[in-house]
């Protein structure tokens, strides 16, 4: 796909991006490099929290017994940024439910819980649940639930291809992680300032009608993923059956909102033109 090549003029030193679709999966640049995913963990997390909740170690509504989660917070809170904790502290700011506030560490809570629950490390759990099903073979998780994950774009473009046809997950399941939760919340996007409403599904950020965003003017509402300040992106289109993965050795920035929308719709009018 020509589309793709747009990364050999983005301002980084080495970087990968993938496209699947019905047909298949296109690759260009360093596809089989580790790259840290930085907040794109947040899905991968999010996936292992959702098999917990299907095999039955957790459940989405279960209030989340912890000394770091905030009274009544559930796990649905937390994977949907509405528990309100802080960003990068268990600083609680909001009551749960009342605000979308966007929080790396509420998925480290999620983590802690998960842990408590079933008795397995967490980043052992993430293992067993995704990536070895997966193949995900380059990808590990040390350190934070919202941020510390290191993979590869081979690896990634397999977990997109879980989202677009999901194996590991009941139909219901996958269709509520992309679903918006708490409808009307607004909140801050990061690196894009207040959004209301600031749609998230579970552990999935919705785009709907968001702008500035940083996906393509031609994704649909419906397309649901993250982005992270590593310099990294993942999305899945559900309109059209496209999933988009792009990483980056260069931190988010000016470069990536003016490069990354123009890249998206490139592979939209790609894919869509046949």
């Amino acid at each position: 796909m020509r589309s793709l090549e747009q990364i050999k003029d983005w301002p980084v030193r080495h970087a990968g991006a993938g496209v699947v679709t019905p047909a298949g999966t296109v690759t260009a640049g360093a596809t089989d490099r580790v790259f840290p995913l930085a907040s794109v963990t947040k899905p991968l997390v999010a996936y292992a929290v959702l098999v917990a909740v299907e095999e039955g170690a957790i459940e989405l509504d279960q209030p989340v017994d912890l000394p770091a989660a905030p009274p009544g917070a559930t796990v649905r809170h937390l994977l949907a940024h509405t528990s309100g904790i802080a960003f990068d502290t268990t600083a609680v700011l909001a009551q749960p439910g009342a605000k979308r506030i966007y929080s790396s560490a509420g998925f480290d809570v999620l983590a802690e819980f998960v842990t408590e629950q079933t008795g397995i490390a967490f980043d052992e759990y993430l293992r067993d649940a995704v990536f070895e099903p997966l193949g995900m073979r380059n990808s590990t998780l040390a350190g934070s639930a919202g941020h510390g994950a290191r993979s590869t774009v081979d690896d990634l473009l397999l977990f997109a291809a879980e989202l677009l046809n999901p194996r590991l997950l009941s139909a219901p399941t996958h269709r509520e992680a992309s679903t918006v939760q708490f409808p009307g919340c607004g909140g801050v996007l990061p690196g894009y300032g207040s959004q209301r409403p600031n749609d998230w599904g579970l552990g999935f950020e919705i785009r709907d009608a968001k702008s500035p965003h940083w996906t393509g003017s031609a994704n649909s509402p419906r397309t649901y993923g993250h982005f992270g300040q590593s310099g990294t992106f993942l999305w899945v289109d559900p309109e059209i059956e496209v999933a988009c993965v792009a990483l980056a050795d260069e931190n988010f920035g000016d470069w990536a909102r003016a490069a990354w929308p123009v890249f998206s719709d490139g592979v939209i009018e790609e894919v869509t033109r046949g």
